[in-house]
């Protein structure tokens, strides 16, 4: 499934799957770092899964989104 941007401002980028039933936000914290975070809705295939991750870098934080967007696509 395609995912698109929901929302993006200067600090955070949320992502939305096609069918509405998962997201995967990040977050940049006030303290530099950022917290990368997956939630799928009882709904989805394969049934509800939340998880997140805080790392020091985006491009940490980029790597956590890409893997995630791939493994949660179906």
């Amino acid at each position: 499934m395609e995912w698109t941007v929901r929302t993006e401002t200067d600090r955070l980028t949320e992502w939305q799957r096609e069918d509405g039933y998962v997201t995967i936000r990040k977050r940049e914290r006030p303290d530099g770092r950022f917290v990368v975070r997956l939630d799928k809705l009882e709904q989805a295939e394969g049934g509800r899964a939340y998880d997140h991750a805080i790392v020091d870098t985006d491009e940490a934080a980029a790597a956590i989104v890409s893997e995630w967007r791939q493994t949660n696509s179906t």
